[in-house]
């Protein structure tokens, strides 16, 4: 199955992640880039209203047409219990042009990946094949490779 992971990231956190699976499957990777600003403090705080106003964006075009794979792995960050607008504008342009999908998030808060992944499936209209969630303690620890590895397996059937 030809797999692409596509992927939002703002601090790099999400993008580390996307590049372990990435290897792990031996699969293209690309990075979702919104065309707005995002960087600094003001940048996130801008990012997080708009996250939890469900507000679309602009996106810069892709190298890699999603179309072309069977499975398509989306990594992104939780914005206060949303997704970032990069993700939700992906999720609604591509939405019918999607096969299978595959989630996974990053988040510096508590929980909330489950809700993140259910919003997801409501806007592309895809249920996940699998779903990975990497949090705080995980991030800073660096303790997610038996998640990864757990990740992979579900993909991989």
């Amino acid at each position: 199955m030809k797999k692409l992971i596509l992927y939002y990231s703002r601090t790099g956190r999400t993008k580390h992640i996307a590049e372990i699976i990435s290897k792990k499957l031996s699969c293209d990777i690309e990075e979702i880039i919104d065309l707005k600003g995002r960087s600094g403090i003001i940048g996130f705080l801008r990012g997080g209203n708009a996250a939890r106003k469900g507000e679309l964006t602009e996106l810069n075009k892709f190298m890699k047409n999603p179309k072309d794979y069977e499975l398509i792995i989306i990594g992104t960050p939780i914005w206060g219990g949303k997704m970032p607008p990069a993700i939700k504008t992906f999720l609604m342009e591509f939405k019918d042009k999607l096969d299978k999908v595959a989630f996974f998030c990053t988040q510096g808060g508590w929980n909330g990946g489950s809700t993140l992944f259910q919003i997801m499936q409501e806007v592309s209209g895809k249920t996940p094949i699998a779903t990975l969630e990497i949090g705080r303690k995980e991030l800073k620890e660096k303790s997610y490779d038996d998640k990864i590895t757990d990740y992979i397996s579900q993909l991989e059937k």
